[in-house]
């Protein structure tokens, strides 16, 4: 087996590292999505239930729930965390001096 290993060291964003448009955006999405889905799970909701609670169709928890997240916006996916009884809070700070840019999280 001669296969060659090629191993490239994350950016920590692999929305980044694909090369995919508003890498950023999509990496805040997916947190918010996986903590609305881990949510629903806790819960034992159907997607039926999560869907009253959330205002929206089944389908739409669906897509929601298998990362399909191009047609919600992260304003609407805050929503959906307080619809579920969940606060978010919104900080801001300087970032620190040994990095080179400043970025968004999403802390669970």
């Amino acid at each position: 087996m001669d296969k060659e290993n090629n191993v490239s060291v994350s950016s920590g964003n692999v929305f980044a590292d694909l090369g995919l448009p508003n890498p950023e955006d999509r990496r805040i999405k997916a947190q918010l999505a996986r903590k609305i889905s881990e949510i629903i799970t806790n819960r034992k909701l159907t997607q039926v239930q999560a869907a009253e609670i959330l205002g929206i169709d089944q389908p739409k928890v669906s897509l929601l729930i298998r990362g399909r997240l191009s047609g919600f916006s992260t304003d609407r996916l805050m929503g959906y965390l307080n619809n579920l009884g969940n606060d978010v809070e919104i900080i801001i700070k300087p970032k620190p001096e040994n990095r080179k840019t400043a970025h968004t999280i999403v802390i669970c």
